[in-house]
């Protein structure tokens, strides 16, 4: 990163990976990722490696599953699995406890709080806020059944973080990571 603004940024979507059923003796906040979800997420990692959408700022809503989302794309992108990718430098990362249960105004919100040298934002959060968001960004190519688990959405713009808004983040790819 430089020291000034940047021209063109990439804000990626992605739907925390699947987790355990919820239960009466635990709050939504502490649902664990399911086996199949660290798999998942992981396998996210790897992707945003092999196509070089490494973060230098995550965004990461407080719930157990979101933070263990980002531990196992981290991993994923460091090569752990091996088809995992060099994960560069290491990011910037913010735990929001204002992503959990937000509406896309809300995240949208944080991301606009993002450094104006950040070229690539990664923001791991919840539907149907995350979903919604992906829409207010491109309302023309947002996914019509939302996000599912594992979903990475890939918006790109040359809006200034502060000034983000409808319309101003197209979707440049998609990817359901499966691990």
């Amino acid at each position: 990163m430089t020291d000034s603004p940047v021209d063109g940024r990439t804000l990626v979507l992605l739907r925390h990976a699947k987790a355990e059923q919820p239960t009466a003796d635990a709050p939504d906040m502490e649902r664990p990722l399911a086996v199949r979800g660290r798999a998942d997420a992981a396998a996210a990692g790897a992707w945003l490696a092999r196509h070089s959408l490494l973060p230098d700022v995550v965004l990461c809503s407080t719930a157990l599953r979101t933070r263990q989302t980002w531990h196992q794309v981290e991993m994923g992108m460091t090569g752990s699995p091996p088809e995992g990718g060099p994960a560069g430098p290491a990011p910037v990362v913010r735990y929001e406890p204002d992503a959990y249960e937000a509406h896309p105004e809300d995240l949208l919100t944080l991301v606009r709080r993002v450094t104006p040298t950040a070229t690539t934002v990664l923001l791991i959060a919840h539907n149907p806020g995350i979903s919604l968001l992906s829409e207010l960004l491109d309302p023309l190519h947002s996914a019509p059944d939302g996000l599912r688990t594992s979903d990475l959405v890939v918006h790109r713009t040359a809006t200034p973080w502060a000034e983000l808004g409808r319309g101003a983040a197209g979707i440049d790819a998609r990817h359901t990571a499966r691990g």
